[in-house]
């Protein structure tokens, strides 16, 4: 009882948490316009994404390509990449700036989010710029889904607010901290790589301290719905990761490669990989349900 009232008396107030991120990103952030050199030529010989987290690697598919041909692919799945992160990004800051019409606008937590927020955005120009130097074509939504993502920041509110947030920004994460050293790849991939996941850290940590000081005070049917509802996340990444685009415009058909891709076991390693940090923060603060995890699941993102 008195170690655990001890800790809980150590802990930093979110207010305190808030100050401390700021102050973090007072010494280290960036600005993508000008920390990328973007006049630096391309490698013809280097990949886009690490090989191992191409979609089609280790498939007969793969196999049979060229050198040349699986760089190519890289730079389509790396284009489909950056452009879901363009979108999401939209949605969290769409989501951050109608939760701040209700905030207190002097309060520490209003003003890291207003910083996350610009974080946020430079890291729109970096994967549109980034986009435009590969050579690609973004990858839009459709009509109805950009509907849905204008509508999703309607719905994303407390709790479901930052639960989205991480699985939005975890899950690319992890697989990004394989990017940033691996000399396999774009020396361009590689400092983009390591500036977003210098400022997403902060992000993911203002994240987690909210849920974990949040979750204790959730009222048992909001915290079921919660905790079971964000399963629905791993169809849309399943769906973001293995878009018939890329294939499409491999010159491959679209609709027999994804189902490839989907039933690749290094595929699946590779997206057990990125979503198991967040999977034991869940579990963690009791926010995996059971629908949840076997949606999860069945979407490749936990082990079968």
């Amino acid at each position: 009882m008195t170690a655990t009232t001890t800790a809980s008396t150590s802990a930093p107030t979110r207010h305190q948490f808030a100050e401390r991120l700021l102050q973090g990103s007072v010494k280290k952030s960036y600005a993508p316009v000008v920390d990328v050199d973007w006049d630096a030529p391309l490698d013809d010989d280097k990949f886009f994404l690490p090989p191992r987290t191409v979609s089609l690697y280790g498939t007969p598919l793969w196999e049979a390509m060229t050198r040349e041909q699986r760089i190519e692919l890289s730079r389509q799945e790396f284009v489909n990449t950056l452009s879901a992160g363009i979108w999401f990004e939209n949605i969290l800051n769409q989501a951050l700036l109608r939760k701040m019409m209700h905030r207190d606008p002097t309060a520490a937590t209003t003003h890291y989010a207003l910083t996350e927020l610009g974080d946020e955005t430079r890291h729109m120009v970096m994967f549109g710029k980034a986009i435009t130097k590969v050579g690609g074509t973004p990858v839009r939504p459709k009509l109805y889904q950009r509907v849905l993502i204008n509508a999703l920041p309607l719905v994303l509110q407390g709790p479901l607010l930052w639960v989205a947030a991480l699985i939005g920004e975890e899950i690319f994460d992890a697989l990004q901290r394989q990017m940033m050293d691996d000399e396999d790849l774009q020396p361009m991939v590689q400092r983009l790589m390591r500036i977003h996941v210098t400022e997403e850290a902060r992000h993911i940590q203002f994240a987690r301290d909210g849920l974990r000081k949040r979750v204790p005070h959730m009222r048992r049917l909001p915290k079921l719905f919660v905790a079971n509802v964000h399963g629905l996340g791993g169809y849309v990444f399943r769906y973001l990761f293995d878009n018939k685009v890329q294939y499409r415009r491999m010159g491959l058909d679209s609709r027999a490669t994804r189902r490839v891709a989907r039933r690749n076991p290094n595929r699946h390693e590779t997206q057990v990989q990125g979503f198991a940090p967040l999977a034991a923060f869940l579990e963690e603060i009791g926010l995996m349900g059971p629908i949840a995890r076997r949606m999860w699941r069945r979407s490749g993102f936990l082990p079968r």
